[in-house]
């Protein structure tokens, strides 16, 4: 646990008051997927949670951040349903990076308020008082309560596995 860690997501929850708690860990040592994350930060990994980006088939709507827990994949089919669009993709890692100006591995929604995109968070999250998150850049997630990052980043729930 990093207490010295500050980024503009660790800014933005001090600014806005809110209880959170950095733990880092190496990406560099080949921690990458949210699973590992989990077991190098010392929580189950259905509560440390991945940031997706997925872009809809209609020109006119905005990418989104869908946030699943780590172990979880996300069925496109079955999400475009939820969220009422005909189809979605997933962006590359190259386009994700480049719609967020984040690397793959440190997407955060946190880093990307008022930035466009419309932000889902999968309703098994409800089941925690707090989950880890991705503080915006690689080898930092953040715990902090999931009605907090709800209300900051603007989350929609939906029901991964519709």
């Amino acid at each position: 646990m990093a207490e010295q860690f500050k980024n503009n997501v660790t800014r933005l929850l001090d600014s806005k008051k809110v209880r959170y708690q950095v733990c880092t860990y190496n990406y560099d040592a080949g921690v990458h997927s949210a699973v590992e994350v989990a077991e190098a930060i010392g929580l189950p990994p259905e509560q440390v949670f991945k940031t997706l980006v997925v872009l809809p088939e209609e020109p006119r709507r905005k990418p989104m951040l869908v946030i699943i827990p780590g172990p979880a994949t996300l069925d496109l089919r079955a999400f475009a349903k939820a969220v009422k669009l005909k189809k979605v993709k997933m962006a590359t890692h190259e386009q994700a990076e480049s719609m967020t100006g984040l690397q793959t591995g440190g997407i955060s929604a946190l880093a990307l308020i008022n930035k466009g995109f419309d932000v889902y968070l999968d309703d098994s999250a409800q089941q925690f008082e707090s989950i880890a998150v991705s503080a915006g850049q690689r080898g930092a997630n953040i715990v902090l309560p999931v009605n907090d990052l709800v209300r900051l980043v603007n989350a929609r729930f939906f029901h991964l596995n519709a």
